[in-house]
């Protein structure tokens, strides 16, 4: 298996991922229950040296369930009929999850909304209220 480029700054090194292949679930006619093309990678978190702290807090936030409790991360495709396929599904997976936990959290700024905003609110609300309270005028006689 080759080295897995993030980014030109970043790559996962061969030697830290490992690939693992089962047999797929669901129908496939006669393959299905003799090749195994169910792609498992998996990356041992808690020994990598490839991602800074903070990407790694972001990395574990984004995998959720797919992270074991020994510190693994395990990506399943079985979405292909081929092996290669499948694995490319998978690395191209935690290829995009890495990219996602680069990218850093923007935290959102609290801003209050002007006065014009809360005229405009009001007036709707206060024509609204207007147009619900001639509806129920018009069939009480």
């Amino acid at each position: 298996m080759e080295d897995l480029v993030i980014t030109e700054h970043l790559t996962i090194p061969s030697s830290e991922l490992q690939a693992v292949f089962s047999r797929s679930g669901g129908p496939g006619g006669q393959n299905v229950n003799k090749v195994n093309t169910k792609a498992t990678l998996i990356w041992d978190l808690n020994t990598t040296q490839v991602i800074y702290p903070g990407t790694m807090i972001r990395l574990k936030n984004l995998a959720g369930n797919r992270i074991t409790d020994e510190g693994f991360l395990k990506l399943h495709s079985q979405v292909h009929r081929e092996q290669s396929r499948n694995l490319q599904a998978c690395r191209d997976l935690l290829r995009q999850l890495i990219l996602a936990a680069l990218r850093p959290v923007v935290e959102r700024k609290a801003t209050r909304p002007t006065a014009g905003a809360k005229r405009r609110r009001l007036a709707e609300k206060k024509s609204t209220g207007e147009k619900k309270r001639n509806r129920s005028d018009r069939f009480e006689t």
